[in-house]
Parts: structure tokens; sequence; C-alpha cells
């Protein structure tokens, strides 16, 4: 179980916070969940727009660098979204949707971890994509 508020683990402030909570977390893997507010700044048009779907997938990441780093005594470090490839958005979540999002480390090169997203709301995939996040030193 993880003991940890979101914000403990994540660099990022209201109103960019896109993750509610990390629900597990391995060496390389992580599951969160966030639920959709009509107040969430990357709402539009009665959906989650793009930007908060890459946004929530970058933040799931950055939970897990964070809970390793809480886990080791370490500080949590700042990531940045260095690139994104083959993003697929099947469907843009409603309110009330909650998105239940998993990462899983590829690969670490440096200080880049290369990462799979996958968001699923009531058990369907709504989108994916591979992200390369830089992990500032």
């Amino acid at each position: 179980m993880i003991n940890y508020e979101i914000l403990d683990l994540i660099p990022q402030r209201t109103p960019i916070v896109m993750v509610d909570k990390l629900v597990d977390a391995t060496d390389n893997y992580a599951l969160s969940t966030f639920i959709v507010e009509k107040s969430n700044i990357f709402f539009s048009e009665g959906k989650l727009q793009e930007p908060g779907i890459i946004e929530n997938i970058a933040q799931t990441a950055a939970a897990l660098t964070g809970y390793a780093a809480k886990t080791n005594n370490q500080p949590v470090k700042l990531g940045f979204i260095g690139a994104v490839k083959n993003l697929k958005i099947h469907k843009l979540p409603s309110e009330n949707s909650i998105l239940h999002t998993t990462i899983t480390v590829e690969n670490v090169v440096l200080n880049i971890n290369i990462v799979n997203g996958l968001i699923k709301v009531d058990g369907e995939t709504i989108a994916e994509c591979e992200m390369r996040i830089f992990i500032e030193e």
C-alpha cells in the first residue's frame, strides 16, 4: 500500500496536478488514478483534452520516480517530457471518469526514462503512448 500523498511524490502543483493517487508501484511499474472534473484546466467541450491525457501519463511516471526517491530517503527530482511517440487517443474521457493509468519503465539511459503509458476508463483503453522523460540531476 502506498502511504504518500500525491503532492509528496510529484513536483507539479495546482492547477496542473493530473494524478489523484498512486495506487501501486514497483521498480518499473506504477498505477495511478485520477477523477476528471469539469474544473480541470484541460477540460473543454465536455471532455478532458489531449494535453491532460499526456500530462496524466507523465505525472504517473513522475509519481513512480518520486516514490522511489522517497522510499530511499532522497529528494524528489524534476522531470521533463522529452518526446512522446506513438500517441494513440482512442477516446477522450468525460466528467467524473476515473482514469486508471499504468506506466512501465522500458529502459533507463543516463537520466532519460523511456516509459510506456496506458490509460483505461471502466476497463477500456482510451490512450497509450511511449514517452521519454528527462530527469533533472
